[in-house]
């Protein structure tokens, strides 16, 4: 069985979805699995979407292990990154109780430091392919935009402190260009950018529908990803990942597995049609 630590802020709708989405279908058995306990950087009280988010937790009957680090800030001077490896560490120190075989970071909004990523494999959804934009997914939508993407698409990779640059484990694409997006691109060669980002912001159509694309298909690679790895099709060895027969994986590009597959057979499943 593979035991997995789930990080999360719990800050909003996007937090929660991910949780349900893999601890459902733990609980239907589609994966030999258990999250052994869920570790959040907000305590009970401090916000009404965290909140939301414990209530599940221990509807599920799952460990809840909380440090807000907003009380650990204000009980320091400086910037919170002087103190990132102290937070960690009592952080590690609250979790020494268990042993995961992985822990994901599903909506963590804190920035892991060096001793955390050497002490636990660290899995991290980042919403753009291996080859593709950093920063938050508002930041990836813009510059997908920017600089008239074709494709785009959500990895998962180890966590390391070179932020969203670690071992890539495994992928999925997102075409957003011609049917469903094409009226919205022709739109844009109307328009000024700048004037369009200052005018409508998140509200631009486009941008909307990019992110609901890749939004859609994310929950799918993050459990297919633990899928794979709770039937050893790939292995985690320190800070490389490995295919079944003990090889390096990333050797294709994008890097990682490519889960579209995997995704489009589970998504037909569910009855869901696909952005395209």
């Amino acid at each position: 069985m593979l035991n997995v630590g789930w990080l999360s802020t719990g800050r909003g709708e996007g937090s929660l979805g991910l949780l349900r989405f893999v601890q459902d279908r733990i609980l239907d058995g589609k994966i030999d699995a258990r999250i052994q306990f869920v570790f959040s950087n907000r305590e009970p009280g401090e916000a009404k979407g965290s909140d939301r988010f414990f209530d599940q937790v221990k509807e599920y009957g799952l460990p809840l292990v909380n440090l807000s680090s907003a009380a650990f800030r204000r009980a320091r001077s400086g910037p919170f990154a002087k103190h990132r490896d102290e937070y960690d560490r009592q952080a590690m120190g609250l979790l020494s109780p268990f042993n995961p075989d992985i822990c994901v970071l599903a909506g963590y909004m804190l920035i892991v430091g060096g001793a955390m990523c050497r002490s636990y494999p660290l899995l991290n959804l980042h919403p753009a392919l291996p080859d593709g934009p950093i920063g938050t997914w508002q930041e990836v939508v813009w510059r997908l935009i920017e600089t008239r993407a074709e494709r785009t698409g959500a990895m998962i990779h180890l966590a390391t402190e070179d932020v969203d640059r670690g071992p890539v484990v495994s992928h999925c694409t997102v075409p957003v260009s011609g049917g469903a997006f094409a009226p919205h691109w022709q739109d844009l060669q109307d328009g000024d950018l700048p004037e369009v980002k200052s005018q409508q912001g998140e509200d631009f159509p486009l941008f909307k529908l990019i992110r609901q694309a890749g939004y859609q298909r994310e929950p799918y690679l993050l459990f297919e990803t633990l899928r794979c790895l709770a039937q050893g099709r790939v292995t985690l060895a320190g800070d490389q990942v490995l295919e079944r027969d003990g090889q390096p994986l990333q050797l294709t590009q994008p890097a990682g597995l490519c889960l579209d597959p995997e995704i489009s057979l589970a998504m037909s499943a569910a009855g869901v049609a696909p952005i395209q």
